[in-house]
């Protein structure tokens, strides 16, 4: 029945049925794009379409309605939010650089921290504010046992967001999430990669006109080759009597309008 038509021009559908249009066969044509090849499947879902009663259709009318006001609302609201943050133009197209971010959650992170980082020391200070480290689970004397790190609620659930959309990513946050969702769990997941996200996310507000740049899908089978041969060739210097000191030569500063993103 209608049920079964969610997300497959389900509105055009109902706005047929309320006019009074019976006919699963014409209901099912109303399909569009990559729907049209599921005609088959909606005209069988739209069966007994012609005992959906007027009361029924009216009664589906005032909730459509309903929806109308309140998507009516939701643009109005939405004006009104752009103007507030047209101001931080340049730190919302920073935050929404990063996978898995789009528009609202870019406006939803700066309404909650602010756009000077400078109020945390670091980006593990921000993760912490935010709840997205890990528990202090202490050992010795404690008043029962939370289940998750307190923080900002509503930053908390839009990291949640984000860290699934950018799990469905080439992304280095991408190849992340699928790694640690693989042996750890989805929601632990979604936690350590809220935590990476908010560190770049302090990076990129600590520094006027950065953009993150990805690290590629590749980053961890790369850094896992690079420890094999650094191990492989350390190991024959020793064999030769030599000892080895390493040091990571520092990366340049950051300039101009790109950077790169270390978290």
């Amino acid at each position: 029945m209608i049920t079964d038509l969610h997300g497959v021009t389900g509105r055009d559908i109902m706005d047929h049925l309320t006019a009074g249009e019976r006919d699963p066969r014409v209901l099912a044509q109303l399909a569009r794009g990559r729907a049209r090849s599921k005609i088959a499947a909606l005209d069988a879902a739209l069966e007994g379409a012609e005992f959906f009663t007027a009361e029924l259709a009216a009664l589906l009318a005032r909730m459509l309605a309903r929806i109308d006001r309140v998507n009516q609302e939701i643009a109005r609201l939405s004006e009104v939010i752009e103007q507030l943050l047209a101001p931080y133009e340049e730190q919302l197209q920073q935050a929404e650089s990063q996978p898995g971010w789009g528009r609202r959650a870019a406006q939803d992170a700066v309404a909650e921290t602010g756009i000077d980082m400078t109020r945390f020391a670091t980006g593990g200070h921000l993760a912490s504010w935010a709840g997205r480290t890990p528990l202090d689970n202490q050992s010795g004397t404690r008043n029962g046992r939370s289940k998750s790190k307190k923080g900002n609620r509503y930053l908390g659930g839009l990291l949640g967001e984000t860290a699934v959309a950018a799990g469905k990513t080439q992304t280095r946050e991408g190849a992340r999430y699928r790694r640690l969702a693989r042996r750890r769990g989805k929601a632990k997941a979604c936690v350590a990669v809220g935590n990476t996200q908010l560190k770049v996310y302090h990076k990129l507000l600590s520094n006027p006109g950065m953009r993150y740049q990805d690290l590629g899908p590749d980053y961890y089978e790369r850094r896992r080759e690079v420890s094999r041969q650094i191990s492989h060739h350390v190991g024959k210097l020793g064999a030769l009597g030599f000892e080895v000191t390493l040091c990571r030569i520092p990366e340049p500063e950051p300039g101009g309008t790109t950077g790169s993103q270390t978290a």
